[in-house]
């Protein structure tokens, strides 16, 4: 059975905690260095930022399996920043992530907003793109993390609703 879409629940918060640990640590290499997962991973925080995001009305959109188990999410900020797009790895490439950005689009166009934008990772850029989005700049930063300052990138993208 295909996977559902809704908006979140704080009984999601959860596993949706646990999916972007499970994304970043197991996808995450195919594009990134040991070191870079390691500080990519330990600065996404815990469930209570999705309950905290839910209650300032930002749009979390879960897809979920028969069992209402999520496993994949995509949480956007009332501004159109969409700050999170992940996948659990047992059901990365079947399409939710294009479903999600869809349902995101729809969501976006009924608030009235002119675009929606992220900072895509390297293996988040072609799904965007998929969805319609258009690279603006690579983004190089450092992210701190065990006393150093680890050198990683993304993408700023956007795409136009106008």
């Amino acid at each position: 059975m295909p996977a559902t879409i809704r908006t979140f629940r704080d009984s999601d918060a959860l596993a949706l905690s646990a999916l972007t640990q499970a994304a970043i640590l197991t996808i995450g290499p195919l594009a990134y260095a040991p070191d870079q997962i390691a500080a990519w991973a330990a600065r996404h925080p815990g469930p209570e930022r999705f309950v905290a995001s839910a209650l300032k009305a930002d749009m979390i959109l879960v897809a979920v399996d028969a069992n209402d188990t999520a496993v994949a999410y995509t949480l956007t900020e009332a501004s159109g920043h969409c700050d999170m797009l992940y996948c659990h790895p047992d059901h990365a490439g079947q399409g939710l992530a294009i479903a999600l950005l869809a349902e995101t689009e729809r969501w976006a166009r009924n608030t009235g907003l002119a675009r929606l934008f992220t900072e895509a990772s390297e293996l988040a850029r072609p799904v965007f793109e998929r969805a319609g989005f258009v690279v603006l700049h690579r983004r190089d930063f450092d992210i701190a993390h065990a006393g150093a300052a680890i050198p990683i990138h993304n993408y700023a993208m956007e795409k136009r609703l106008d």
